[in-house]
């Protein structure tokens, strides 16, 4: 972790605030005086503030039910942030770990350890995510084989990964990926010529969103946690 974000999240200052204190020479590492605000450290390391030795808050872990028109985003944009929902401390210092559109719904999780949350979007660990969808047209009886198979996406070379096709109703369906490409769910369906009217996210791997009302949150249990790490 870079030591000005160590400091900012031991205590209460911004991160200008840190490296001004670490401009001034106000920062030790192991007794070291480090200006370098991109130094890394870690919560082994002995980090004093003038002769104050400061303890790192333990990560934390969120999941969120997500409405609709908020953005996954530390930032407001059109819509505002979905961070708002959250009363913690330095919410907006989190991040989300696998977003959704303005106009989708459901399963978030939002953390401040980004080694966890690697292992949910990088592609290469192949995190399987649930989605809901509400089709236009009836499901096709060839579509469930083509994406097992993998579609062309418009603008990409390759095809994308097998996904899990399930069909609730006529145009209803449980949709398994396990890749995050930009609007890959409505792509997909418009790759074989449907359109996504309704989408909703049920489960990030074992974690599954359940009875949690929508707008509302809670930290994920120990068992939950280390299905990620």
């Amino acid at each position: 972790m870079r030591l000005d974000k160590f400091i900012c999240k031991s205590t209460e200052l911004t991160r200008t605030e840190a490296k001004k204190l670490l401009k001034m020479s106000k920062v030790t590492v192991n007794n070291v005086v480090i200006k370098d605000p991109a130094t890394q450290v870690d919560e082994d390391d002995y980090i004093c503030i003038e002769d104050e030795a400061l303890t790192a808050r333990s990560f934390r872990y969120i999941i969120l039910h997500k409405p609709l028109a908020t953005i996954c985003s530390n930032v407001d944009e059109i819509y505002p942030s979905l961070l708002h929902l959250i009363a913690v401390d330095k919410a907006f210092d989190m991040h989300i770990a696998g977003r959704l559109d303005a106009d989708t719904t459901g399963l978030v999780l939002i953390t401040d350890d980004g080694l966890w949350s690697h292992n949910i979007i990088s592609p290469k660990k192949q995190c399987e995510k649930v989605y809901r969808v509400w089709l236009r047209d009836p499901l096709k009886t060839t579509t469930a084989e083509k994406f097992t198979h993998g579609v062309q996406l418009q603008g990409e070379d390759g095809l994308t990964r097998p996904a899990t096709l399930e069909q609730v109703a006529e145009k209803e369906v449980l949709l398994t990926i396990t890749e995050g490409k930009y609007h890959q769910v409505k792509r997909m369906f418009a790759a074989v010529g449907n359109q996504v009217l309704g989408l909703h996210r049920e489960q990030i791997g074992p974690v599954k969103l359940a009875d949690l009302p929508l707008g509302e949150w809670r930290y994920l249990n120990t068992e939950e946690v280390s299905a990620f790490l």
